[in-house]
């Protein structure tokens, strides 16, 4: 079930950036960022408590601290990329930031070693993994000329700028810190209690960003600035949802790992469709070469 929980996990967060996109990319809501924290906290506040009162699941101080360390480094790395949301593209965001499934298959591969996988699984997490780093590369050294037309019939106009690359490559780190802890402490936790510690974690976060915003910038809420947000929530939501229940099978890490964080990959479709971000050749090479590691993860699922 691995494959299908990563893949459940990919859709629902590419339709998160999409959302969260779409919901922080106003250049002049300075506080877009803590708004996105604060939605994605309220859903996921509402999830754990349906989790806990309805289907039982344990938790107690003691999960939640174990379980700290691992929701802090995904919330702040999730902080950092809406805040990246507002100076550059999705296109070019996306992948960056998810590089970390990369990173996480390679420090799988030096700890645990290569174990029982064959050549074309070797393959296929190489095929995945290059592929977004490649989709990066591409957007993030593009000629600024090229840029220009291929933003010509885009919403919005961006700029390359350091600060602009330096929040997603911020936001990769600690995500695969992030994705690397979690499957070492998924060994002694359940992977429902898990997922509630998290949730509950990010409901303190959305509740102090929230009365930040609220009580002290004192700003107004409406439902047309708001609504992109809560539905990036929940997207984000539900693929935690998969997403902690793909990676509690640790045999399969090294491959899971990358299938996720590919979710760029469609992202960047979705960019081009609805944010209507132009894409070139490249990017369709980059993406070609990502889902064809997928499908071949898939076909060897056993």
């Amino acid at each position: 079930m691995w494959f299908w929980y990563s893949l459940a996990a990919l859709l629902c967060w590419s339709g998160s950036d999409l959302f969260s996109k779409i919901g922080c990319r106003e250049s002049g809501d300075k506080t877009a960022y803590l708004k996105m924290v604060m939605a994605v906290g309220v859903v996921m506040g509402l999830h754990a408590c349906y989790e806990i009162f309805v289907n039982g699941v344990e938790i107690n101080l003691s999960i939640i601290l174990t379980y700290l360390p691992v929701s802090l480094l995904y919330i702040v790395s999730m902080a950092i990329g809406y805040i990246g949301l507002r100076y550059i593209e999705l296109s070019i965001s996306s992948p960056i930031c998810n590089s970390s499934g990369a990173l996480v298959a390679i420090l799988t591969l030096i700890t645990a070693g290569l174990g029982d996988m064959g050549a074309l699984q070797l393959i296929a997490i190489t095929l995945v993994a290059g592929g977004v780093i490649l989709l990066g590369v591409v957007e993030a050294t593009e000629d600024d000329e090229l840029r220009a037309a291929r933003q010509e019939a885009g919403n919005r106009k961006y700029a390359k700028s350091f600060l602009a690359l330096l929040l997603p490559i911020l936001y990769c780190v600690l995500d695969a810190a992030g994705t690397f802890a979690d499957s070492l402490v998924l060994e002694t936790l359940d992977e429902g209690s898990a997922n509630v510690a998290y949730e509950l974690t990010f409901l303190v976060a959305g509740l102090l960003a929230g009365g930040y915003v609220l009580f002290v910038k004192r700003e107004k809420l409406t439902v047309r600035s708001e609504g992109p947000k809560y539905l990036g929530a929940v997207c984000e939501t539900i693929g935690q949802f998969f997403y902690i229940y793909a990676l509690a099978d640790k045999a399969h890490v090294a491959m899971s790992a990358p299938i996720i964080a590919s979710y760029c990959a469609v992202s960047v479709l979705w960019s081009r469709l609805f944010l209507k971000e132009k894409l070139s050749w490249k990017h369709y090479a980059a993406i070609a070469i990502t889902v064809a590691g997928i499908a071949i993860i898939g076909l060897l699922d056993p």
